[in-house]
């Protein structure tokens, strides 16, 4: 019989020695086979797709921001705040993921800028998160590698609660932009951030503590919290959208697999939440090819769909199906959700999963 053991999801920790010993550190990944001339096509750049959607995303913003600070002091001005702060504190996740990549828009210094304000918005280092990012994508949901494991094993519900108001992400953003800009750079940090980089990211700690202070200035000037209900608050009280969402993309699903069809999960979504998400609900096929740009994902995904597990129908059944898997990591960390696929695609290759694995899902 096999003990199970408890994860370290450190990146200096056990299981990051294992993984790199094991060869799950920077491994060759599935993917499915496409045409080059089709693969081609489908990662060609655009501005055209990013400038009309960015304009739309901040003219929104202006829009509501404006009719909110009309009606401030007025339950009028609720509406108008909730729809600034999603666009804010969540349509902002998904405009930092995608110019990080450089795929938004064709013209980089537009993939720069927008990549800048939407980094501020959802108080992530620009730096410090561009290198985690790409650990991300080349070691995908492995346990020790990956520092954007949004659900660790056994599952903190609490905080997965608290962090759909953004609670403990602000909390933890605080403290890493304070850090910073008092110089410091961690030592997890380190195992992916260029020494080179590292003085940019400390600069831009200053800059953002500089603009927070300002802001908060400004409101005990005019004795309202009118300024931080435009800058700052709304990455709490707009969050809810983007931890909705993101959830979904690894939640529930296989760790320490090189196959994307394992441990990441596609979601049909209305067009309203595809908008704000920028078209990550096509995680898998993000994943598999993270350069082909958001408006593309949706032809990426009816090309290669015969080779993937079923996209969920909505986000309530990608719910439906995650929180119970949830349920049962806290009684069995092992537990995973293993996805089905057609008869079309391509099988599993088994030797991704231990026997403790396989046996946990069955």
């Amino acid at each position: 019989m096999t003990i199970a053991t408890k994860r370290d999801y450190s990146l200096l920790g056990r299981n990051a020695q294992a993984a790199v010993e094991s060869g799950l550190a920077a491994a060759e990944w599935y993917h499915t086979e496409i045409p080059r001339k089709q693969m081609k096509e489908l990662m060609k750049r655009e501005d055209g797709p990013a400038i009309r959607d960015t304009i739309l995303w901040l003219g929104s913003m202006v829009a509501f921001g404006s009719l909110g600070i009309a009606f401030w002091g007025s339950w009028l001005a609720v509406p108008f705040f909730l729809a600034y702060g999603v666009l804010y504190g969540s349509a902002s996740d998904s405009r930092w993921h995608e110019c990080g990549h450089g795929t938004a828009f064709k013209t980089m210094w537009m993939n720069d800028v927008v990549y800048q304000i939407a980094s501020f918005m959802i108080m992530r280092n620009p730096v410090t998160w561009r290198w985690s990012h790409t650990r991300h994508h080349t070691d995908t949901i492995i346990v020790g590698r990956d520092p954007e494991i949004a659900v660790m094993r056994p599952p903190d519900l609490v905080r997965l609660i608290l962090n759909f108001f953004g609670i403990l992400d602000v909390w933890h953003a605080l403290v890493d932009m304070l850090r910073k800009a008092f110089g410091v750079i961690s030592a997890e940090e380190k195992t992916f951030i260029p020494e080179m980089e590292r003085s940019k990211a400390i600069l831009i700690a200053r800059i953002w503590l500089a603009i927070y202070l300002a802001t908060i200035g400004l409101a005990a000037y005019l004795g309202s919290i009118l300024p931080l209900m435009l800058i700052g608050l709304p990455r709490l009280y707009g969050a809810w959208h983007h931890v909705l969402t993101g959830l979904l993309q690894h939640g529930g699903l296989a760790d320490d697999v090189i196959d994307h069809r394992l441990n990441s999960r596609t979601v049909y979504m209305n067009s309203v939440s595809r908008f704000i998400y920028w078209n990550m609900n096509y995680h898998v096929e993000h994943h598999m090819f993270p350069m082909v740009p958001y408006h593309a994902l949706p032809k990426l995904h009816a090309m290669i769909k015969h080779d993937l597990p079923a996209a969920n129908p909505s986000i309530l059944h990608g719910y439906r199906e995650m929180i119970p898997a949830f349920l049962r990591q806290l009684r069995n960390e092992d537990y995973f959700l293993r996805r089905e696929l057609p008869p079309t695609a391509k099988p599993y290759r088994e030797e991704f999963h231990s026997d403790r694995a396989a046996e946990a899902a069955a």
